[in-house]
């Protein structure tokens, strides 16, 4: 083969640079990419709330372990075209997602839960306020909104809790249940984590390099637990330790589906038994969970009691599972074992964090376009052609 001299005309169309991309929303393709810019723009102990779980962090790596052993066997030569809508609790969702409750939210990034809402209502799936929210129930907009809650010792309290929500026009009722004490999350002790943040020697020496965290933590309203914490003079210790009911009972949960009288969801369920009593209790759905690891360590992988619960009470109840979702085919795996949806904690969190609302938007836009390119893959054009015929764990 002959060679020639390279020409000016010939190398003029290869030299096209391009102006780097210094947005790091703009710039993620990932989830792992909005965790990197995360890491980046918060101080390490507010990092490693989000990222933390409960004593040597088994059932932290064990959630997303369980994702690594999908397999799915695709249909080919599908043809027609990919829709990822579908129903939740009766309601139309664009994804099988929910936004999961997370306290502290406005310490990861100073909008808060109202930037969450936001980009949750634009994206059309739900999202779910925290009792531990740092933004009350009646300030927050949004046209799918959830109310997570603890039973309280008060059952007064609780009783209005319950009323606030309806009144603010949530739309369901999330019970928390495997809180009866505080996990033992050794990153939050190691790190001396408070709400508000306080500025000893270690804190102000990690936030030294976080300005822009530090800025607009100091100069926005001061952090609280706003549903009930009027002055933010209560420790996160003492509404763990004092105030949440260790006491709650099966019976409490009919007491609430009639107290409440919409749509109950019971989340914290890691057993088929639980997820029986739960249906027995009246629940409408069970959210399959862990609390991402947070609480009770070396508990069950979520993802693992998918197809044993939908087979038990699949009939009778939605059934959600959250811990270890990183990836839009993560949430076709969970929906092809039997799940109606997948809740998200942390992948929003990572947003939040990176970008506030756009960050959020970011990451279930990531999660929108990953589920779309598996389904397209796996020869799935609708939610429910998600099934065992094609994904299964492997042993």
């Amino acid at each position: 083969m002959s060679r020639r001299v390279p020409r000016w005309r010939d190398l003029r169309p290869l030299l096209q640079p391009r102006a780097p991309e210094l947005d790091p929303v703009k710039r993620a393709h990932t989830l792992r990419d909005l965790r990197a810019a995360a890491a980046k723009r918060v101080p390490r102990s507010v990092f490693d709330y989000v990222e933390g779980g409960a004593d040597d962090e088994i059932s932290l790596r064990r959630n997303r372990s369980a994702f690594e052993r999908v397999e799915f066997s695709p249909r080919v030569l599908v043809g027609g075209e990919v829709s990822t809508g579908t129903t939740i609790l009766g309601r139309p969702a664009a994804l099988p997602l929910v936004l999961a409750p997370t306290g502290y939210t406005r310490m990861m990034h100073h909008l808060g839960e109202p930037a969450v809402a936001g980009a949750a209502t634009q994206a059309g799936v739900p999202y779910t306020l925290s009792t531990m929210g740092t933004t009350a129930p009646e300030d927050l907009k949004g046209t799918d909104l959830w109310f997570q809650l603890y039973v309280w010792r008060d059952r007064g309290f609780t009783t209005d809790l319950i009323e606030r929500a309806r009144g603010a026009g949530y739309t369901a009722l999330v019970l928390t249940v495997d809180t009866p004490v505080p996990g033992n999350r050794v990153r939050d002790v190691r790190n001396g984590l408070t709400l508000p943040p306080r500025l000893g020697i270690k804190t102000l020496l990690d936030g030294a390099s976080k300005p822009r965290w530090w800025w607009h933590l100091l100069t926005t309203e001061p952090l609280r637990f706003a549903t009930f914490d009027g002055d933010g003079s209560l420790a996160p210790s003492d509404i763990g330790t004092k105030m949440f009911d260790r006491n709650v009972t099966w019976a409490d949960v009919s007491w609430l589906r009639e107290t409440w009288g919409g749509p109950l969801v019971v989340k914290g369920i890691q057993s088929r038994h639980d997820a029986k009593r739960a249906a027995e209790a009246g629940a409408d759905a069970v959210v399959l969970s862990n609390h991402g690891g947070r609480q009770l360590d070396r508990g069950p992988a979520p993802l693992e009691l998918v197809a044993p619960v939908a087979d038990e009470v699949g009939d009778r109840l939605e059934i959600y599972v959250d811990g270890g979702v990183r990836t839009g085919g993560d949430i076709a795996a969970a929906v092809g074992l039997g799940a109606k949806a997948c809740l998200i904690g942390r992948p929003y969190l990572y947003g939040l964090m990176a970008g506030g609302e756009r960050g959020v938007a970011r990451a279930i836009a990531i999660l929108r376009e990953e589920l779309e390119r598996t389904m397209r893959l796996v020869g799935a054009n609708s939610i429910t052609d998600l099934d065992r015929e094609k994904v299964r764990l492997r042993a």
